[in-house]
């Protein structure tokens, strides 16, 4: 179920689909999903539903918040998944264990998206491991390294592209010098 009005454009079945196959043949099984711009929440509740125990959803928005809250109880998966009505830029400076996935599908117009990507990658909410997946248009170009975040699959569909990033630190104990 999706909010009223156009401002939320979920990210499609078949977009979706194509993420968490990605995701699977890269061995990716998380355990805390973090799914930023959560709109309808259909991202976070697919991992939820593919395995992982818990996912925080970070929405603006009060009727987007509301629909997020809805489906998780129609899906039944209410005490996995908890939802946070505020900003991701307020979100980003939360101090919290780290998620095993992040997952953001920002709107495509956003010029703060590889800004965000940085910050994300700074933050405490990731450590070296965990993977990234932006959801976004096809003309945004996108280095291959922003920050922590390596690129290690960039796909596009129609007029819809996600890119998967995984934080690498190279200080972290046990990388390979």
């Amino acid at each position: 179920k999706g909010p009223p009005g156009i401002g939320t454009r979920p990210m499609s079945d078949k977009i979706r689909q194509a993420v968490f196959s990605v995701l699977a043949s890269l061995g990716v099984e998380p355990d805390r999903v973090l799914d930023l711009y959560a709109g309808t929440g259909a991202i976070g509740i697919e991992a939820l539903s593919r395995g992982a125990e818990h996912a925080d959803f970070v929405e603006m928005t009060a009727p987007a918040a509301a629909v997020i809250r809805e489906n998780l109880e129609r899906t039944q998966l209410t005490d996995s998944g908890t939802v946070y009505r505020q900003s991701v830029q307020s979100y980003l400076h939360r101090k919290t264990e780290p998620y095993d996935l992040v997952i953001l599908d920002p709107p495509y117009a956003d010029q703060a998206i590889p800004d965000t990507l940085r910050q994300i990658g700074e933050s405490a909410l990731v450590q070296s491991g965990t993977v990234v997946v932006l959801g976004h248009w096809p003309r945004l170009e996108l280095p291959e390294q922003i920050g922590r975040l390596h690129q290690l699959r960039r796909r596009c569909h129609g007029n819809t592209c996600f890119s998967i990033f995984e934080v690498d630190d190279p200080d972290a104990p046990g990388a390979d010098a």
